[in-house]
């Protein structure tokens, strides 16, 4: 009879791809996680693992388990969530995706208050070294509950995303650029020809530029997967306009920086701009660009009562901003 805790094992070793990490995560020797996968593949009749001494991986049969056990767990962790309802109390676990920058968001004072409000709820979270789509596909694939995406476009299928925040991206050059003009100001206002706080303009008052305008600079941009990557390339795409990244920077926070520093320039929402210091920044006309940040889930999953209850936080934190 094939058990629970033999799929929880499986699915911890398929996701670590180290029997000795996996037997970390749960608390238990390394011994009893080998037990339970030797019994579960003795059970099954297959291999579900391919194991050497450099690597752990999955076989074929192990890949065509793999969402059929997430699924499985799901089931039985909503049975759990059903009577602690009834009981009063979360239980369980909300496996938390993110972005290595999440302007929008006190996710620590988000988090640090539902830890509080729900301490029978374990919380894990994880940075997304492939961004966007990388935390796209971890949902997908039952590795996450919820993630905070920055998504282009429409949402992949399978995905419900609560858009938090959808603001313009905009151009932003070094100050001396030549498309910022001898009389422009930066963020801070510090020209002397205009008032503190003012727009940033370019030559002749100039307060825009287009995507042609900016197509032979090099650029400095997240990498590919990540939600501004993935919108601005669509559109250069769209206009038919190819340009050169130079610098790819993973944390949208200090794109600005390495702009100021005059290594590029660079399209971003203008909360990543900063302070502004020694920058300019036009609006860009006839792109509708636009960077949106949100909470996604797999709409094939019924969240949990935990995942609920943490949806429900965001939403109200979203209202209160």
């Amino acid at each position: 009879m094939m058990e629970l805790r033999h799929l929880v094992y499986f699915v911890t070793v398929a996701e670590e791809r180290n029997f000795s990490r996996a037997a970390q995560r749960l608390r238990v020797v390394q011994s009893g996680v080998s037990a339970a996968i030797r019994a579960l593949e003795r059970e099954l009749g297959t291999p579900l693992f391919e194991r050497t001494s450099q690597r752990v991986a999955l076989t074929d049969a192990g890949t065509a388990l793999l969402p059929a056990a997430r699924a499985t767990i799901d089931a039985a962790q909503a049975a759990r969530d059903a009577v602690d309802e009834v009981r009063g109390g979360l239980r369980g676990t909300v496996r938390i995706g993110t972005l290595i920058s999440v302007g929008f968001v006190d996710l620590p004072g988000l988090l640090g208050q539902f830890r509080a409000e729900h301490p029978g709820v374990d919380l894990r979270m994880r940075a997304a070294p492939t961004g966007s789509a990388g935390l796209a596909r971890a949902l997908l694939d039952g590795e996450l509950d919820v993630a905070f995406v920055s998504l282009a476009g429409r949402p992949p299928a399978g995905l419900s995303v609560r858009v938090l925040v959808a603001e313009p991206i905009v151009a932003v050059l070094p100050a001396g650029h030549r498309l910022a003009g001898a009389g422009a100001t930066d963020l801070a206002g510090k020209s002397s020809r205009r008032p503190a706080g003012t727009a940033s303009v370019g030559p002749a008052g100039r307060a825009s530029v287009s995507l042609a305008d900016l197509v032979d600079e090099p650029f400095v941009d997240s990498p590919p997967g990540y939600g501004n990557r993935t919108e601005v390339d669509r559109g250069f795409a769209a206009a038919g306009l190819q340009r050169r990244v130079a610098l790819e920077v993973a944390d949208i926070a200090t794109v600005a920086d390495y702009v100021r520093n005059g290594l590029g320039v660079a399209l971003i929402p203008r909360f990543a701009v900063g302070s502004g210091d020694g920058l300019v920044t036009l609006s860009v006309t006839g792109a509708g660009l636009r960077w949106t940040f949100g909470v996604a889930t797999a709409s094939a999953r019924g969240p949990s009562a935990a995942v609920r209850a943490l949806l429900d936080m965001v939403d109200a934190h979203r209202l209160e901003r």
